[in-house]
């Protein structure tokens, strides 16, 4: 099978037995986590994004709120019916059946989205993965990256060995949040942060004079 190298019945499974197999509806862990993603993009709001590895469509929700047009792609039918419905709300954003990297989209990205997808990748998949998703980021877009850093029995690496290999594109890193459950890091062409944006940091920090007065 091309593109993940989990057996495909692994995702039948799931999806057979259980409308939310990971919990992303139910589970504190999930929620704290998109909350914790949706905190960590730069910009308040993005033209094009891209999520690869949707699932359930949770997290492609609360990521359409904050763009103009979103696509999300998963392989499996089960998955994306689950999106579609999901984001059935959503007129900015799509759902479709991608195996990625090889149905990797057309078209340039603001925001680019890779979660708890990349341990699932043989070496060559990832590799291709990484290699289309630099190609399709835009001169100022945010590559984001979140994974579990535990391993576990259908991963073919640990979420810190994913990470590693997106740093190893060489793009400035914008953020890096580490927990000892998971990791989640964005990076972007453009290292402007976001007080540079909103000229704050060129104000200068208060004399300790002006602090006592306050």
């Amino acid at each position: 099978m091309s593109g993940l190298a989990a057996d495909e019945d692994y995702f039948e499974s799931l999806y057979r037995d259980s409308a939310d197999p990971w919990g992303f509806r139910t589970r504190w862990y999930e929620q704290r986590k998109r909350a914790l993603t949706l905190a960590a993009l730069p910009h308040r709001r993005y033209r094009s994004a891209l999520e690869a590895g949707c699932a359930t469509g949770e997290l492609a929700a609360e990521l359409a709120g904050r763009c103009e047009h979103l696509l999300a792609c998963d392989f499996h039918e089960g998955a994306l019916h689950r999106a579609r419905l999901r984001l059935a709300g959503y007129p900015q954003a799509r759902v479709e059946r991608r195996r990625l990297p090889q149905d990797w989209p057309d078209g340039v990205f603001e925001l680019i989205v890779v979660s708890e997808l990349g341990y699932y990748l043989g070496d060559r998949d990832l590799d291709e993965l990484l290699r289309r998703a630099r190609a399709g980021l835009g001169d100022g877009g945010v590559l984001l990256a979140c994974h579990w850093r535990h391993r576990f029995a259908e991963a073919v690496r640990a979420g810190d060995a994913v990470h590693a290999a997106f740093a190893a594109l060489g793009l400035p890193r914008l953020l890096r949040h580490e927990e000892p459950d998971f990791l989640l890091e964005a990076w972007s062409p453009d290292p402007t942060s976001v007080a540079a944006r909103e000229g704050l940091s060129a104000m200068t920090d208060p004399t300790p004079s002006e602090q006592e007065t306050r």
